[in-house]
């Protein structure tokens, strides 16, 4: 190390400072850096949370398609087994569809009361 201003390990080294000020400046730079880095993290959050809504909207309303389809092909296909059954076999499998159904539009509610509460 020289007199005056060296650089040792890639930190400049000035003979002058205290420790103290080293310490403080140090600590000084971290809380700019790291505050640089919060605020970053920060503005990506809010351009996610502006996306957010329309994206749920969008996903919520192409799930209720999804859904609506699944269903009628449940009924479909159930019609269909029916149709070349005997007669003794279509009411469990209309009531297995129903059921099923049933299930299918309780979770399409409460999916719809969460994003409706979380709006």
């Amino acid at each position: 190390m020289r007199v005056g201003s060296a650089t040792v390990s890639g930190i400049r080294a000035v003979v002058m400072s205290s420790p103290d000020s080293l310490l403080r400046a140090t600590l000084n730079r971290l809380a700019a850096r790291l505050g640089h880095g919060l605020a970053d993290a920060a503005a990506g959050l809010a351009l996610l949370a502006q996306d957010a809504p329309e994206r749920v909207g969008k996903e919520w309303d192409l799930f209720q398609q999804e859904v609506i389809a699944e269903a009628d092909r449940l009924e479909h296909e159930s019609g269909e087994v029916g149709e070349t059954k005997a007669a003794s076999s279509p009411v469990p499998n209309e009531d297995q569809a129903q059921d099923q159904i049933d299930r299918l539009r309780a979770k399409v509610a409460d999916l719809n009361r969460q994003v409706e509460i979380n709006q």
